[in-house]
């Protein structure tokens, strides 16, 4: 019989001369089990994607649910479904060889099915690799190799890869709407027989992806929008966008960019950005700060008397709570009142738009494994090819034991997400 069959659930091959057993690479993508979390590390488009390169996918009953993927759909697209409470689950990961996740961390501190794990497996996902000491001696104690998504470096070849931007990309559209909502009065230009409603005014603290595409959805709004970034490199990406730019302040060292980030600034500086921001803030309807440092702490853009100074009714969204937040008194996941202004601090922004963020997600990872893949050798199993600046740069435990997690020569430093 011509042609290249598959038998049902194996690794063996008709091909034209006869059966070749061939390695598939055996994928499982769990629930996520962070309290929240509601995207999801495959979908059945991703799903039909890697079995067309060789892969078998398994995926617990429920993965896809909060993200509008019905288990059905990823029978249709090729998928087995595990049902994880079932006495089969053990089994299934004991076999798998690579992991997708959402939150890394939190699977690897929640799900007792890693410890089925094999030596050897593959691990990939959100894993919080800065100073995450206690999950780095967990995976090496397993023997389990991981990458962690946040130090995938930022160049042309991976950009296909970065769930940072594509997950930022949702967030920063999303932190507009939040602060539309929230405000007290319209955002567009109106003109009734009333009278004429002036535009809302828009600050935006970040021109990186989640920065412009929230001066992007604000100016769709109808908004005026400002923004404040450390790269005076920025501004046409801003005025191509259709916002006004603030040139940073001038001082004999300015941060630059490294990395695909803005470069971490001196007090000095950010003392004087404050400076310049206390007047824009004053004329402000909704700030949106994006301004983030992976592995480091957010810097402090706005504080206290910065928001006193600010309209009561005036909303800020702060993308970078999580990290310490660019807004003095913002709290992860809660909406406070602070001087008659609205602090909203929007920490898990990507995952109240599950369905597209979830596609993007799944889209990045599945460019990441045919990446794996074809560096692997042809039949064989999956191999990390240590020598590869995509899998070096975001290696975070490696099987055989030896530590690979971020040191301070390795973190991407400074800016906006």
């Amino acid at each position: 019989m011509p042609g290249t069959h598959r038998r049902q659930n194996t690794g063996i091959y008709w091909l034209a001369v006869g059966w070749l057993e061939v390695a598939l690479t055996r994928v499982l993508v769990p629930r996520e089990r962070r309290a929240g979390e509601h995207r999801v590390a495959a979908t059945p488009e991703t799903v039909k994607r890697l079995i067309g390169r060789g892969c078998e996918l398994w995926v617990e009953s429920g993965a896809g649910v909060a993200a509008g993927f019905a288990d059905a759909d990823y029978q249709a697209a090729g998928a087995q479904l595990l049902d994880g409470d079932s006495a089969e689950a053990p089994a299934r990961w004991a076999a798998a060889d690579v992991v997708l996740s959402v939150q890394g961390a939190a699977l690897a501190e929640l799900e007792p099915g890693l410890e089925q794990l094999r030596p050897g497996a593959l691990l990939i996902g959100l894993l919080e690799p800065h100073g995450n000491t206690a999950l780095e001696e967990t995976l090496q104690q397993q023997k389990l190799s991981a990458l962690a998504l946040e130090l995938l470096p930022r160049i042309s070849r991976a950009q296909s890869m970065d769930v940072l931007s594509s997950q930022a990309n949702v967030a920063g559209y999303k932190a507009v709407l939040l602060a539309a909502a929230a405000l007290d009065r319209y955002v567009p230009m109106l003109m009734t027989a009333a009278g004429t409603i002036q535009p809302a005014r828009a600050l935006i603290l970040g021109a990186g992806v989640a920065g412009l595409q929230a001066l992007a959805t604000a100016r769709r709004l109808g908004a005026v929008v400002m923004v404040s970034d450390v790269r005076p490199a920025a501004k046409e990406q801003v005025e191509s966008l259709g916002g006004r730019f603030l040139e940073p302040p001038q001082l004999e060292q300015n941060p630059a960019e490294v990395g695909g980030y803005a470069q971490q600034a001196t007090e000095a500086f950010l003392a004087a950005q404050r400076q310049q921001l206390a007047d824009q803030l004053a004329q402000a309807d909704m700030v949106i700060c994006t301004a983030q440092v992976p592995g480091r702490s957010a810097p402090r853009l706005i504080d206290d008397a910065m928001l006193a100074g600010m309209r009561p009714g005036a909303v800020v969204v702060d993308l970078a709570v999580a990290q310490g937040g660019n807004c003095e008194g913002s709290r992860p996941g809660e909406t406070v009142w602070r001087h008659g202004v609205q602090l909203i601090g929007a920490d898990g922004l990507p995952s109240s738009v599950a369905h597209h963020a979830s596609a993007l997600y799944a889209r990045n990872l599945a460019a990441l494994l045919e990446h794996l893949l074809s560096g692997s050798p042809e039949g064989g199993p999956l191999t990390l090819d240590l020598e590869d600046p995509i899998v070096s740069g975001c290696l975070f435990t490696h099987a055989e034991g030896a530590a690979a997690s971020a040191t301070p020569e390795r973190q991407p430093v400074g800016g906006a997400a």
